[in-house]
């Protein structure tokens, strides 16, 4: 998908997600309850398909241990063969987003590529299910694939509930403040400023070609949508303090935002919770893309 902001959302295998989050309740306990997830649990579920397109993600080992770690995956094409050409997208051939299902857990990793079309990324996982999903385009595929696939990782399992929705968070020295609010079935304007020690940031750095990148994922089935700033082709965009956006949230619920910035040469990642009510017709008039 090539539009100044681009959104993509997994529609396909989210009942196969669902089944992956119950299935691993029942290994480790219920939901938000602490317990032992056994070093020999029930294998993980198989990758979820691209119903539309017959890709798959393809994780070579699914009970990986806790820790830092390199896990090691394939995408492999409708024919059942590992790909191994791709569209970059932001500089990246693909990208890999791994959250914990309570969402406790975040990060975002650039995987290399070998040549036999198979992926390493470094992660670092703690006990418990993970989620990953894998932003990519293969070249024959020729659209935006959001591909996924779980984790199951051995240890004591903490679950941690989710922070109450807040406009604000701070990360390593930074505040973040968020204005908007996510309107379920319609377009939704989010504006994010960055500050630190009580004055504005007026020189973000430039990550994956722009000054902001934003994941979503809703509590629950971990629905995906990967956006983007919004960009105006008469006004080149200021390295901050602001960072705007445009996402539509499918459906009411509660998401995780996750903004990730750079600043003195560091990439930095701010957490929110938010809440997605009403309906698109809810919308006060005038309300539409912002930058």
């Amino acid at each position: 998908m090539r539009t100044p902001v681009r959104l993509a959302v997994v529609a396909a295998g989210l009942g196969a997600v669902f089944a992956a989050a119950v299935g691993v309740g029942a290994a480790i306990g219920p939901v938000g309850a602490p317990g032992t997830h056994p070093a020999a649990a029930a294998p993980a579920p198989g990758p979820a398909v691209d119903a539309g397109t017959g890709y798959v993600l393809d994780v070579l080992e699914e009970q990986p241990a806790a820790g830092t770690t390199t896990v090691v995956f394939r995408v492999l094409g409708p024919d059942g063969a590992p790909v191994t050409g791709y569209t970059p997208d932001h500089g990246e051939d693909l990208h890999l987003v791994a959250v914990r299902t309570d969402l406790s857990g975040y990060q975002h990793v650039h995987p290399d590529l070998g040549a036999d079309g198979t992926w390493r990324a470094p992660l670092t996982l703690t006990p418990g299910s993970w989620h990953l999903v894998a932003d990519t385009t293969p070249a024959a595929a020729g659209e935006d694939l959001a591909l996924t696939a779980d984790l199951q990782v051995a240890g004591t399992y903490d679950p941690r509930p989710l922070p109450e929705p807040a406009p604000v968070a701070e990360v390593d020295g930074y505040t973040v403040v968020l204005t908007g609010e996510l309107t379920p079935g319609g377009e939704s304007e989010l504006t994010f400023g960055v500050s630190r020690d009580g004055r504005p940031v007026t020189d973000l750095q430039p990550y994956l070609g722009a000054y902001g990148h934003l994941v979503a994922l809703r509590e629950g089935d971990l629905e995906y949508l990967h956006v983007h700033p919004v960009e105006d082709e008469h006004v080149a965009p200021a390295p901050g303090p602001h960072v705007g956006f445009a996402a539509t949230a499918p459906s009411a619920g509660t998401y995780r935002l996750f903004l990730d910035f750079r600043h003195g040469d560091a990439v930095h990642t701010a957490a929110f919770t938010v809440q997605a009510t009403g309906t698109a017709a809810d919308e006060p008039a005038g309300h539409g893309h912002g930058g």
